[in-house]
């Protein structure tokens, strides 16, 4: 688990097709410093909101790195299949129990992509259609892995008002209109909706 408060912006240094017995996929390799620390094959690293695991490491003459493998239904779901070297992107560890919950709660697990139609500071995201029933009015919603707090809900966006901080240390500080991000919704509407499914008449 999450919160979606960014410990630090990395950058993609490598991305490649790989093949494996489970499937075809992508190998990425990023470029960071403080999400290493503590974290070692195997850990869950969040990368623009996503949940990925860590399968390899290591230090070259510039900075230290590591490798995920990215599945098909990954790259499917995610902006992760567009990313380029040379990106930059947002990395979380996961919160060790006992941690302030200094965001939300936050899965890592994507549920769509949505269409930034204004940047930063006045953001605005479009949203797909069968998302927006879980978005309420000064509710919590995670954007390429960083939580915030959306209002002016409108039937397909949301708007927030992001801080100079956040703009500096998260990728919003480039996302100009037209980019894809991906976005997780409170996952505890998505838990009442389903509790409250069978009662419905």
């Amino acid at each position: 688990m999450f919160t979606g408060i960014v410990e630090e912006l990395g950058t993609v240094i490598d991305s490649r097709p790989v093949t494996t017995e489970w499937g075809a996929g992508v190998r990425l390799r990023i470029a960071a410093s403080t999400v290493l620390e503590g974290s070692g094959l195997g850990a869950s690293i969040a990368v623009n909101g996503c949940c990925l695991t860590l399968v390899d490491q290591g230090t070259d003459a510039n900075s230290s790195w590591w490798d995920t493998d990215v599945s098909q239904e990954t790259l499917d779901r995610t902006t992760v299949g567009a990313m380029n070297v040379g990106d930059r992107v947002n990395l979380e560890r996961p919160m060790a129990l006992g941690d302030r919950l200094g965001g939300h709660m936050v899965l890592g697990h994507v549920d769509g992509v949505g269409e930034v139609l204004s940047p930063a500071p006045d953001l605005v995201v479009r949203v797909p259609h069968t998302m927006m029933r879980y978005l309420v009015e000064k509710g919590s919603v995670t954007v390429d892995g960083i939580s915030l707090t959306a209002f002016d809900i409108t039937d397909d966006t949301f708007r927030v008002a992001v801080i100079p901080h956040t703009a500096q240390v998260t990728t919003l500080g480039f996302r100009p209109s037209g980019s894809k991000v991906n976005l997780e919704m409170d996952v505890l509407a998505k838990h009442i909706e389903r509790l409250v499914e069978p009662y419905k008449k």
